[in-house]
C-alpha cells in the first residue's frame, strides 16, 4: 500500500505499516543476534554486540514513536501551527537511528555472511537487511514528505 498524500493521513499510516513493524520485529531481531552471538562466539565474523545495540534501539525507538504518537502526529492530525520543535526533535532522533543503522552495517561487514553460516544467521541477516530498509524509509518518508508538508503549512518556508 502506497502512502497516503495528505499530512492528516501520513501519521495514521506511519503508526500502522512502520511502527507496529518495528516494535514486532525488533525483538525477533535482536533475540536472533544473541542466539548467532552465543553460538558462534569466538568465530572471526560474528557481529559481537548486535544483539546488545538491536536492544538499546528497541528503547530508543519505542520513546522516538511514542513522542509521535502522543505528541506530533495528534497536532499534524488537527493541523496545528509551532510544530518546529517537535519536529527538530524528531530529526534528530532520525539522525541517531541513522547512525544504529551504520552501526548495523559496521557489525555485520554489511550483512555480509560468512560462507559457512548457518541457517539461524542467514535468517537474521536477511530480516535485518528487511528492517534497516523499512526503518529507512521511514525515516525519508517522516523527513523528506510528512515534515515538509506540515512545515510549509505551518507557515515555516523549507
Amino acid at each position: 500500500m502506497a502512502a497516503p498524500e495528505s499530512p492528516a493521513d501520513l501519521p495514521h499510516y506511519i503508526e500502522t505499516h512502520y511502527h507496529a513493524r518495528h516494535r514486532a520485529e525488533l525483538p525477533e531481531l535482536a533475540a536472533l543476534a544473541e542466539k548467532v552471538e552465543t553460538v558462534h562466539f569466538g568465530e572471526e565474523d560474528v557481529p559481537e554486540g548486535l544483539s546488545a545495540l538491536l536492544r538499546r534501539m528497541i528503547g530508543e525507538l519505542e520513546v522516538h514513536m511514542k513522542k509521535e504518537e502522543l505528541i506530533l502526529f495528534p497536532a499534524v492530525r488537527k493541523a496545528a501551527s509551532g510544530l518546529d520543535a517537535p519536529i527538530a526533535a524528531m530529526r534528530q532522533g532520525h539522525g541517531d537511528h541513522a547512525a544504529d543503522i551504520a552501526q548495523i552495517g559496521q557489525l555485520t561487514n554489511g550483512l555480509t555472511l560468512p560462507p559457512d553460516a548457518c541457517p539461524i544467521w542467514t535468517r537474521l541477516y536477511a530480516e535485518l537487511g528487511e528492517f534497516v530498509a523499512e526503518l529507512e524509509e521511514h525515516i525519508r518518508l517522516e523527513n523528506e514528505v510528512l515534515f515538509p508538508r506540515v512545515e510549509t503549512r505551518s507557515g515555516r518556508n523549507v
